[in-house]
């Protein structure tokens, strides 16, 4: 979920070359939202800043109503001890800057997904 087309199909191709399966996209909060919905997601990788419904905002609603999908935070924002304190409030899995994509985040999902 990220508001930016060329970040979504950045990271759809770094997935699809470690052969983790991408079930949907969306533009914003609300379409994360119908989309775990529609498709009740394992994980869900979360922008922070996106329109209509931001990334905090998001993780709250798709926590109460998917409360087994996990949440990755995926964003441009440094992990701060707000961001933090954001993470454990919403019971996220984790927090990757997208600065640190390239070494971090398919160690992460793998983790999360419990694949090698």
């Amino acid at each position: 979920m990220d508001d930016h087309h060329i970040a979504r199909n950045t990271v759809r191709e770094l997935l699809t070359a470690h052969a983790i399966r991408i079930c949907g996209e969306a533009a914003d909060g609300q379409q994360a939202l119908d989309q775990v919905r529609a498709l009740n997601p394992e994980l869900v990788l979360l922008d922070i800043n996106m329109p209509v419904m931001n990334g905090i905002q998001a993780a709250f609603e798709i926590r109460r109503i998917a409360p087994g999908t996990k949440i990755l935070f995926f964003t441009v924002q440094e992990y701060t001890p707000e961001a933090e304190a954001a993470v454990r409030l919403l019971g996220a899995d984790g927090f990757i800057c997208k600065s640190a994509a390239g070494t971090q985040l398919i160690p992460a999902l793998k983790r999360l997904l419990k694949t090698d």
